[in-house]
């Protein structure tokens, strides 16, 4: 009788094993702020500038591991400080509306309604459209970006119900300038409220 017992309880451990790694798939939408920084060592005075994003989101995981892939518009940019010692006042200003496709692996503690994630992984930038002001006329060689640029993205969010809140640093690794003059990388907060559909 105890064996029997025994086995019965092995069984039904083994199907709650079973059953929590199957696979999942969620597919979600999500909208955000991030705080941007252009930044470059060629550049004095830089200054975050806000912007947003909103987008797509789907995860596909089981046993607490997630591969989460995205797609988002996001507004970005910096403004930065050209001046220099012979006395010139040159600021520059530059936005950037980008397709943004990161894809991250996570891992996610707790349960499917109420969890705890970590992510990172790499994301490449697409950039749909530039614009560059500058009150100095000389600096127009600075506007020359790239159509593509790469970065790597960690952070952590938490899943409520239906509701994800992320946070994430984004560190740029390519210089979206194309001119050899100036390095520029593009670094970001994010912070984001999606919504799973299914």
């Amino acid at each position: 009788m105890k064996k029997i017992i025994l086995l019965s309880c092995l069984c039904v451990a083994m199907s709650f094993a079973s059953f929590a790694q199957l696979p999942s798939f969620n597919l979600g939408v999500k909208a955000g702020l991030n705080l941007a920084t252009l930044k470059s060592d060629n550049f004095f005075g830089e200054e975050n500038r806000l912007g947003y994003q909103f987008g797509v989101w789907a995860r596909l995981g089981g046993a607490g591991f997630y591969v989460q892939p995205e797609a988002y518009l996001a507004g970005k940019g910096g403004k930065f400080d050209l001046s220099q010692d012979n006395g010139v006042n040159a600021e520059g200003k530059v936005r950037f509306t980008t397709l943004d496709v990161p894809v991250l692996i996570g891992n996610k503690i707790g349960f499917d309604k109420l969890n705890v994630r970590f992510m990172a992984g790499p994301v490449v930038s697409f950039i749909l459209d530039d614009s560059f002001k500058s009150n100095f006329q000389n600096v127009t060689d600075v506007n020359d970006y790239k159509n593509q640029t790469w970065g790597a993205q960690i952070g952590a969010g938490v899943d409520i119900g239906s509701l994800a809140v992320d946070l994430r640093y984004e560190a740029g690794l390519s210089n979206v300038s194309k001119s050899g003059q100036y390095d520029q990388k593009q670094n970001l907060w994010h912070l984001s409220l999606g919504y799973k559909l299914f």
